[in-house]
């Protein structure tokens, strides 16, 4: 007997799978990775996830990119958003879907995932949990351990692979339940319980709206969202201004040869600034002025903006913008 646990990378879809286990039942761990993830979570998270499967559960962990095919659901979603621009219930619907496609080949005859009754309120309420779960084609195949004692019999209860009275009936916000079932378990090193998803993060949600209102919502440009000070200067053209050294050299890297790069001189402490779109003389002096506003003039007047487009270098004097015309260009 098998089945796919959906990881999500916290404690509670790792106890999922671990309560399933405990059953006799072998348990494939399954992460789907999609490009909305805070980057501070998700720069190291294979590795972070794998090693919490590794050690609680003593199997490897599959991970299957969706990015691409997640694209669509912040532009339609059939449930609608939350506060921001997350789709929480069609998010859940759509992995599961997935999950149900990878069944057969995984040999798999249910799926396992770390939900509880009333933790989250657009999604994980009591008519939440029933829409996703035949939305997703799963009806009487999708075990949520942690709190099915308060929800339908399913299929592996009602055929005796999973005993019900072995589940459990979590509810609501408290983490207190799951962290003594941890300790029973001896699961250790597991992440505190925070969101994670940028599409609940109303700045961010605001550049993903700006970015499909001009039509440009596309990976690479999602991933260029979670990175620096954004800024539309034209419906055609964005820049993007570093907040850190390490914001520098990513901007740097990942421009392309008909970006422009625009950086301070040698001299003075500054921001690194990717341009993407069509500029003209004027775009290039507004995204200069722009560079300049965030450098160490240390006094000084005028900045030395250098800039570098198809390979070939520039530079140009200039007076950095005023910061009160910064907010009306600023996403």
């Amino acid at each position: 007997m098998r089945a796919i646990a959906l990881i999500s990378g916290g404690l509670d879809s790792v106890l999922a799978a671990r309560i399933i286990q405990e059953e006799g039942i072998k348990v494939l761990p399954l992460n789907f990775k999609i490009p909305f993830c805070q980057r501070s979570k998700s720069e190291n998270q294979n590795n972070s996830i794998s090693a919490l499967v590794k050690e609680s559960l003593a199997e490897e962990l599959e991970t299957v990119d969706i990015s691409v095919d997640f694209l669509d659901l912040v532009l339609k979603p059939k449930y609608g958003f939350g506060s921001n621009m997350n789709p929480c219930i069609d998010c859940k619907i759509f992995m599961l879907r997935k999950a149900k496609e990878l069944m057969l080949g995984f040999d798999a005859q249910f799926i396992v995932t770390g939900e509880v009754l009333g933790q989250r309120p657009m999604s994980q309420h009591r008519k939440a949990l029933d829409t996703i779960e035949k939305e997703s084609g799963l009806s009487g195949l999708l075990l949520r351990p942690l709190c099915a004692g308060l929800l339908s019999e399913t299929l592996p209860e009602k055929e005796g692979w999973v005993k019900r009275q072995r589940l459990f009936e979590f509810n609501g916000r408290e983490r207190r339940p799951q962290m003594n079932l941890a300790d029973k378990f001896n699961i250790k090193n597991y992440p505190n319980a925070s969101g994670g998803c940028l599409l609940t993060d109303t700045n961010f949600s605001n550049r993903l709206k700006d970015l499909i209102t001009h039509r440009q919502l596309g990976i690479e440009n999602v991933e260029l969202l979670k990175i620096g000070r954004h800024f539309r200067l034209t419906e055609t053209v964005r820049l993007v201004v570093g907040r850190n050294e390490k914001e520098n050299k990513e901007l740097a890297a990942v421009a392309l040869e008909n970006d422009y790069l625009f950086a301070p001189d040698e001299f003075t402490a500054g921001p690194t600034c990717l341009g993407k779109g069509e500029f003209c003389d004027d775009l290039v002096r507004l995204s200069a002025q722009i560079a300049g506003t965030y450098c160490d003039l240390n006094s000084a007047s005028n900045v030395k903006i250098l800039y570098t487009h198809k390979r070939e270098s520039y530079s140009i004097e200039i007076k950095p913008l005023p910061r009160e015309k910064l907010s009306a260009l600023r996403l």
